[in-house]
């Protein structure tokens, strides 16, 4: 393939203007708010996203590389087609789901962070736990959609990998780096726009070559491949339904996501954030849906691609830009890829920014310098922004199974962070230790069930389980949900039987070294015990809430409200007078 000075050209100048826009709007973020609120407006953009940014900008956050590249590959591969693309309604679920039961505790209470409600009840140990899996969801995906834009570049204008990765990396982090959310936000409002253009222009080129059949005939008929419509096999059912739970429930606790409901200037505009990213994610896919039957239409022996076809030559995962680069026109190619990369970048800064959010909030302020400064947090924002940034760049460079990583440590997301996120929030009484047997019950089934990306044979073997081609075995059984309902229930559990041991005086109180029972309601622990007063959350009974433009860090975490409610408690002043 030759080199193409053109397709070079189209990328340099996309990429300048994003890191124009990038660079605009770090400036905006700049001359916006007190100086004292700086961090905050790296993080939450100062709690004043509007519906249009913030649709745009949670819209983006899902439809990266990952998810047109994958759902055009799942409606390509034989056997498996439009059945098996459960991203676009999967992610769309999940976000319906996230702002009816999620998006308005989580704004209501003025968090910065997805781990904050975990540190204010289960204590700085246990938010230090859970910001593993946080950040090695976060950081796998950057690595895999960075390595996914490195191939897809290489094919269309057939430059180096390495060099491709490198660039979008550096530029990706650069205005991240200067403009936190805010720059992230308008990015990607550019982004969004690029790829919703760059792959509807693509369609109607690619569909109209002469090489491809009526998409309406080979959805249903065996034409050049099994019709692209698919079929779920009765072997398959538990997989099938495993993997939708884990998208659609697993798609919720991700700091990402909580991102951007937290930086809503209002707990209602947090739900309606949430509906709009699930109508755009649907709308998004349409495109990618038609190029993966396009692709599963085409006589690839009558195009320049030419025998075998890319299933063929394992180059099922590269279908969308290969039917860009040989059933488009030159300069329609080049403008897909435009298209692309602005996926792959709008996904790869949120997942930046979220990691290195985390770290600077929940473990280097709230865990080890709570009298840190407001200008300090915004310098270890940046520098963690650049290392994340490297350590993801480094990873697609250098590790052979980045997907392999990403999918297990995005099941261990669902399989540990969902249920605890649930306990947090919407159940009564669960303590530290319940949170840390949850934890630890479901990293030990989800590891034990194997991982064939990684090459890892399970201890357990569930029913239906059979080996793949490489000896590895396959579980059919759904123990992904398994796991996580095994946490979940274990963390209620052990809370309450904690709970019963120490108050009945079965256990001493110098055993409870987490302080997580006998210390609950004690004044030095009360920002622990009042983060689900007295009562679960009851969605339609919580207070209205209005803008808040100016709050900071330290503010978040005191719960003035709570300590008011704990005063006036008569069962609490009659402990505290005994």
């Amino acid at each position: 393939m030759a080199f193409h000075a053109e397709g070079l050209v189209a990328i340099i100048v996309f990429y300048l203007a994003i890191l124009a826009v990038g660079i605009w709007a770090a400036w905006k973020t700049k001359n916006t708010g007190s100086e004292g609120d700086r961090s905050e407006a790296i993080i939450v953009g100062g709690r004043d996203i509007g519906l249009l940014v913030g649709g745009f900008t949670m819209t983006a956050t899902w439809v990266g590389g990952g998810y047109i590249n994958g759902t055009a590959e799942a409606v390509y591969v034989p056997g498996y087609g439009l059945a098996w693309a459960q991203a676009p309604i999967g992610y769309s679920l999940s976000l319906i789901l996230g702002g009816l039961f999620f998006a308005k505790p989580m704004r209501s209470k003025g968090y910065v962070t997805m781990l904050d409600p975990f540190q204010q009840l289960y204590g700085k140990r246990m938010g230090g736990l859970l910001f593993i899996p946080a950040l090695m969801g976060e950081m796998f995906w950057a690595a895999a959609i960075f390595s996914a834009l490195g191939a897809t570049i290489s094919v269309i204008i057939d430059v180096n990998i390495n060099i491709s990765v490198i660039i979008s990396a550096l530029i990706a982090t650069m205005y991240t780096l200067v403009g936190g959310l805010y720059s992230v936000a308008y990015t990607d409002v550019v982004q969004l726009f690029c790829i919703f253009l760059g792959l509807w222009i693509s369609v109607p080129f690619a569909m109209s070559h002469p090489a491809v059949t009526d998409i309406g005939l080979t959805a249903v008929h065996h034409v050049h491949q099994a019709p692209w419509l698919g079929s779920i096999n009765s072997l398959d059912i538990y997989t099938w339904l495993d993997n939708f739970i884990l998208l659609t429930l697993g798609g919720i606790p991700w700091q990402a996501y909580f991102q951007r409901v937290l930086s809503s200037s209002s707990a209602t505009y947090a739900q309606v954030l949430s509906f709009l990213a699930a109508f755009g994610c649907i709308v998004m896919a349409v495109p990618a849906v038609l190029i993966g039957a396009i692709g599963a239409s085409t006589a690839w022996n009558e195009t320049e691609y030419g025998v075998p076809d890319p299933m063929t030559k394992k180059e099922a995962d590269m279908i969308l830009p290969i039917v860009l680069q040989y059933l488009c026109p030159v300069y329609i190619s080049f403008f897909g890829l435009g298209a692309v990369s602005a996926a792959v970048m709008s996904s790869a800064d949120s997942s930046i920014l979220s990691a290195s959010s985390m770290f600077a909030r929940n473990i280097y302020q709230l865990s080890f310098r709570q009298n840190a400064s407001d200008r300090e947090l915004v310098w270890v924002m940046r520098i963690t922004v650049f290392l994340f940034g490297a350590s993801a760049t480094a990873m697609a460079l250098l590790a052979s199974s980045v997907y392999g990583l990403w999918y297990l440590s995005s099941d261990l997301v669902y399989i540990i962070i969902f249920p605890q996120l649930l306990c947090v929030l919407f159940i009564k009484g669960t303590n530290t230790y319940g949170a840390i047997a949850g934890y630890l019950f479901g990293l030990i089934l989800r590891i034990t069930g194997g991982e064939p990306y990684l090459y890892l044979q399970p201890l357990i073997y569930y029913p239906g389980c059979y080996p793949d081609e490489n000896n590895i075995y396959i579980q059919r059984f759904p123990f992904k949900t398994l796991a996580m309902l095994t946490s979940f229930f274990t963390n209620i559990i052990v809370s309450y039987l904690a709970k019963y041991l120490f108050e009945s005086g079965t256990l001493p109180p110098k055993l409870d070294f987490l302080d997580a029972v006998v210390a609950r309601y004690s004044r030095e622990h009360m920002d622990k015990a009042t983060l689900v007063k007295s009562d679960n959350i009851v969605l339609n009974e919580l207070a209205p809430v209005n803008p808040r433009h100016s709050l900071t860090l330290s503010s978040t975490f005191t719960n003035k409200e709570a300590f008011n409610y704990v005063d006036s408690s008569p069962e609490l002043s009659n402990t505290e007078d005994n």
